[in-house]
């Protein structure tokens, strides 16, 4: 069976082979000389011919598969979107290789262009590299760029950049091919099974300000990794097991004698909770009932196992109506899940040799870290670290994880990568096979630089911070007299997109590593890159065709039939803005980072208003209204435009909304 090889190992082959070549050819006229100078070397002279024949043969070969490879992957139409700067990159690659066969691993560095589409940026590098001057090798390079339909122009600037401009057919064929075929997403290679850890808040206690990030964080991470083909497994490594259940267990039968068939409230279960803490930590013998309380519920006997159910079903209903108010997915698999796996853990770590026992605890001393790992306590009982071992294996071993994202405050960022090294050490994790990572985040702070907290000094419940992101929306729309406007059912769904949706998007439009200030004044202000802004920006864009009367079925018959193109400069500019999706999606699926989407969202809405200021898409009379002339090719544009923000909207979590 031949060998199946990507375009990258083709692209490396190729290079190498044609830098054989190049060596070769310098030793043919050596040969030559030492035969002219009357030298012996005939026979030499006739290997080396031969040689260099069947390396120019393999570089045939070479080449066809990998133009076949790329025409078959990476861009098929009909499922991915075109990587513009990656064809642009491997033109020049391919370029730099012809014009310059000594060099190996040159550098090919192509960006956004300032005065054209992209720039080739690497000719000074390649110049030092050779001894020659930038503009010089400048020209060479860019005198071997193979023809294609992409490239419509190339110009050497400056000291040696070169300008790439692009045809402006193949732009209108790209656009099309969106009306068409819809928003889809960059090829990224063979379909990976993700496991993706967020929210992860504790039984018994209500979801709080500090729930928040993870949860947005993790739900639009999982919405990125579906939209480009990922198989994601979206779990809730909730709180729900341990010492605490046993305080409550123990304080609820002093408190709430009705424990074993229904459980309070999930405001008074936190009550419960903080008093419970308080006598275990004051009372030796409720501390003693409470640990008795643990081992009955480790030992799964009935009252204990269904009190503990009880509670559990409370809190995960008061989670559910968060989920729900926050279009949040996610499947609970909490610390109990991982139970009955923890002895067999510490057994296989212990075969290992990696446990020390110190004053009756067992330790990991996870390499490159001081600090080790409790996995038993003194008492016997496992402890997060050990659960969080036994679910890094689970998700390897069980879930066949390729890749886990664990979105956890950066306060967690030694314990996890503790873990992680203690799973190398184990043997149970390979960087080389997975790829394991925490994708920390910031706090949320107050406006007053400090973490975000009530004027009494309490933690912010979510569903208080939801509860006044609707009333404040309702307010904004009502100042704008959207309620006169509207149905009362679009004033309910506005008032939803613009509430959550500013929450969301102020919390993604960040850099996830960095700390953000919570505003609603600053949230729901409809100028700058925020979500009112961008959603108006959606429902003026939605409003266009719906205003010159033209249905989504007559704008996909003309999509499909028409003689679509693009010849203003700005309507140029926006199907080009359009095109760079690829690029933002890749760039946020390498880094796991969303705030490049929400720029790119914001770029789109401002060249679409550059669009709209200098174009007409549908003239009327001023004085009648009377519609006079439609310009369908222009409506085309919106609508791929608004297709594209609704698969950004998407990515995000946010709902946008046809009227607002």
């Amino acid at each position: 069976m031949s060998e199946h090889l990507s375009t990258e190992d083709l692209m490396k082959r190729l290079a190498e082979q044609e830098r054989d070549v190049f060596l070769l050819e310098m030793e043919l006229e050596k040969a030559k000389r030492a035969r002219e100078e009357g030298s012996e070397g005939n026979e030499e002279l006739q290997a080396l011919k031969l040689e260099n024949g069947k390396l120019k043969c393999r570089i045939g070969i070479l080449q066809r598969n990998i133009d076949a490879e790329r025409s078959k992957s990476a861009n098929n139409s009909e499922n991915n979107m075109m990587v513009l700067i990656q064809e642009i990159s491997k033109y020049f690659e391919t370029a730099v290789q012809s014009a310059f066969p000594e060099l190996k691993n040159a550098p090919v560095l192509v960006s956004v262009g300032k005065t054209a589409d992209y720039q080739f940026n690497s000719a000074m590098p390649i110049a030092k590299m050779v001894g020659q001057k930038p503009v010089d090798v400048a020209n060479k390079i860019l005198a071997k760029v193979p023809a294609n339909p992409i490239i419509s122009k190339l110009e050497v600037a400056g000291p040696g950049f070169i300008n790439v401009t692009i045809s402006s057919e193949f732009v209108q064929s790209e656009v099309r091919k969106v009306l068409t075929h819809g928003v889809r997403p960059p090829y990224v290679g063979a379909r990976k099974r993700v496991v993706v850890d967020f929210s992860s808040p504790n039984i018994a206690k209500e979801m709080h300000v500090g729930h928040l990030r993870s949860t947005i964080i993790g739900e639009s991470m999982s919405r990125l990794l579906e939209f480009i083909g990922y198989d994601v497994v979206r779990l809730n490594h909730v709180g729900d097991w341990g010492t605490q259940f046993g305080m409550l267990i123990a304080h609820l039968q002093d408190k709430f004698p009705n424990y074993k068939t229904v459980s309070p409230p999930i405001g008074d279960l936190q009550s419960f909770y903080k008093e419970s803490k308080t006598r275990f930590d004051s009372d030796d013998k409720f501390k003693a009932r409470a640990y008795d309380c643990v081992v009955r519920l480790q030992n799964r006997e009935h009252d204990f196992i269904q009190a503990w159910k009880l509670i559990c079903d409370v809190s995960r209903g008061e989670f559910t109506k968060i989920y729900e108010r926050l279009n949040i997915t996610v499947t609970e698999r909490g610390e109990s899940f991982y139970q009955d796996m923890m002895s067999d853990t510490v057994k296989l770590l212990e075969a290992k040799g990696l446990v020390t026992v110190e004053e009756g605890r067992k330790l990991v001393f996870a390499p490159g870290f001081p600090v080790p790992l409790t996995i038993v306590k003194s008492d016997g009982g496992f402890t997060y670290a050990t659960s969080d071992l036994a679910a890094l294996k689970h998700r390897i071993d069980v879930e066949k994880a390729d890749w886990i994202a664990y979105v956890v405050d950066a306060g967690q960022n030694l314990h996890l990568e503790s873990v992680y090294s203690a799973a190398r050490a184990a043997g149970w994790y390979d960087p080389a096979k997975n790829r394991v990572e925490h994708t920390f985040f910031g706090v949320v702070q107050g406006e007053d630089g400090k973490k975000f907290k009530t004027r009494s000094g309490d933690t912010v419940r979510l569903v208080d911070l939801l509860d006044e992101g609707m009333h404040r929306s309702l307010a904004k729309l009502k100042e704008k007299e959207r309620d006169k406007v509207l149905t009362p059912e679009e004033l309910k769904a506005a008032q939803e997109a613009v509430a959550y949706g500013c929450i969301k998007y102020a919390d993604l439009s960040h850099n996830r590593t960095q700390d953000y200030v919570f505003s609603f004044d600053k949230m729901l202000d409809d100028k700058g890159n925020t979500a009112p802004y961008m959603l108006y920006a959606y429902t003026r864009i939605r409003s266009i065709a719906r205003t010159a009367n033209v249905s989504e079925a007559k704008l996909t018959e003309a999509a499909q039939t028409g003689n679509f193109t693009l010849q203003h400069p700005k309507e140029l500019k926006l199907a080009m803005c359009l095109l760079k999706l690829p690029e933002v999606i890749l760039r946020a699926m390498e880094m796991l980072m969303l705030h490049g989407i929400c720029e790119y969202m914001y770029e789109v809405a401002a060249t679409f208003t550059e669009f709209y200021d200098k174009c007409y898409c549908v003239q009327k009379d001023p004085k009648t209204g009377e519609i006079l002339s439609i310009d369908m090719n222009r409506l085309l544009l919106c609508e791929a435009t608004a297709s594209t923000l609704a698969a950004c909207f998407n990515i995000l979590g946010i709902k946008p909304v046809e009227r607002m």
